[in-house]
C-alpha cells in the first residue's frame, strides 16, 4: 500500500530532512506545492485533506492553523513544532520513552513529535523516574549544548555571519518552551532548570543531568541507574545505553554526520552518588526528522527503522 504525505513547510531545515529520508520511499508518494503556493491557505487546505498523512514543520502558530485546515476525519497529523506536546488530545511521539508508548502512536490520529532537547532529557530520566530510583519532586538541572541548524534558517545564518561567534548561552530568561514539555512528560512537580546553548557545530547535540543522589535521598546509585536504562531500551535498534565510567570527552564537531540514534551514558561509579547523564544525538535526527519518520512508519505500521539513519 502507498500512503500520501504532504509535509507542510517542506522548505525549512526539518521539512528538508524529512523529504530527503522520504525520497526514496516506495510506501510513500510526496505531495509538493510550487513555491508561489506553499503559502497560499486554500492550496494547503486541498493538500491536506488530500493526503493521508500530513507533516507540520512550522512555526507553532502556523501549525495550529494547519490543523484548523483538517476537514475530514481520515488525515493523520504529525506536528514537528512545539505547538501541541503538551496538548491533551494528542500523543507524544517518542516511542521509546514509556512502556505502551508505541502502541499510542500506532493508533493515534495526532502525534506531536518531542523537541531536541526534551528527547535527551526525557530519555534519560523518565525511565528511572517510572522504575522509582529517581523522584518526580527534585528541582532537576538539564545543561546543554546543540548545532546550530537547531535555530532554523535564521540562526544558521547568524553563524555564517559571524564566523568569531563559537558559542551561544540563551533561555537566559528561564522560559525556553521546552521546558513544560520536560516537566509534563517527566511528571515532575517543579520545573527544570534549563541552560541551552549553541556551539559552533552545524548539527549534534549534548544534553545532560547532573544528580547528586544522596542529597536526593535515594537508595540507588550509579549503577542502578545504568541497569534500569539498559533494562529500559534492551533490544532498541535506535537507542543505546552505555556505562560512561572513564570516558574522557564526548565531542561535536562541524562535520558530524547524520544520524537518528539516541546514544545514553550514564558517568560515575557504579557504587557512587554522583552521576552525570548524558545524551548525545542529531538535533536534526531523532531530535527532529528522525523521530518524524520513525513516528510515521509506525502510524504506517510499517518496520519502525526503516529509512532512518543507524
Amino acid at each position: 500500500m502507498t500512503y500520501s504525505v504532504f509535509i507542510d513547510g517542506a522548505a525549512g531545515t526539518t521539512g528538508l530532512e524529512i523529504a530527503d529520508r522520504l525520497s526514496n520511499r516506495s510506501e510513500f508518494n510526496l505531495t509538493q506545492l510550487p513555491d508561489a503556493k506553499r503559502k497560499d491557505t486554500s492550496a494547503r487546505r486541498e493538500a491536506i485533506n488530500d493526503s493521508d498523512f500530513v507533516i507540520l514543520c512550522l512555526p507553532d502558530e502556523a501549525a495550529r492553523e494547519a490543523v484548523s485546515l483538517v476537514g475530514n476525519d481520515q488525515t493523520r497529523v504529525i506536528d514537528a513544532s512545539s505547538a501541541h506536546r503538551i496538548a491533551p488530545d494528542w500523543v507524544f511521539g517518542f516511542a521509546e520513552f514509556r512502556h505502551g508508548q508505541r502502541e499510542r502512536i500506532a493508533g493515534a490520529r495526532f502525534v506531536s513529535n518531542p523537541g531536541c532537547y526534551p528527547t535527551g532529557f526525557l530519555g534519560l530520566v523518565n525511565p528511572l523516574i517510572a522504575s522509582g530510583l529517581l523522584p518526580t519532586d527534585w528541582p532537576y538541572t538539564v545543561n546543554a549544548v546543540s548545532g546550530y541548524s537547531g535555530g532554523g534558517k535564521a540562526l544558521i545564518e547568524r553563524f555564517e555571519r559571524e564566523p568569531d561567534i563559537g558559542f551561544r548561552g540563551y533561555g537566559l530568561a528561564l522560559d525556553h518552551k521546552h521546558m513544560p514539555e520536560m516537566k509534563r512528560h517527566a511528571g515532575l512537580t517543579h520545573d527544570v532548570i534549563f541552560a541551552p546553548s549553541v556551539v559552533r557545530a552545524y548539527r549534534g547535540m549534548i544534553v545532560e543531568v547532573p544528580l547528586n543522589l544522596a542529597a536526593m535521598d535515594v537508595a540507588a546509585k550509579a549503577g542502578d541507574l545504568l541497569d534500569a536504562l539498559r533494562l529500559h531500551y534492551e533490544g532498541s535498534p535506535i537507542v543505546g545505553v552505555h556505562d560512561g565510567t572513564g570516558l574522557d570527552e564526548l565531542l561535536l564537531s562541524e562535520n558530524d554526520p547524520a544520524t537518528d540514534r539516541l546514544e545514553l551514558h550514564v558517568c560515575g561509579e557504579a557504587t557512587g552518588d554522583h552521576v552525570r547523564l548524558v545524551a548525545k544525538l542529531d538535533n536534526l535526527g531523532k531530535g527532529a526528522a528522525g523521530s518524524t519518520v520513525q513516528d510515521l512508519n509506525i502510524m504506517a505500521g510499517l518496520d519502525e527503522t526503516l529509512g532512518l539513519r543507524l
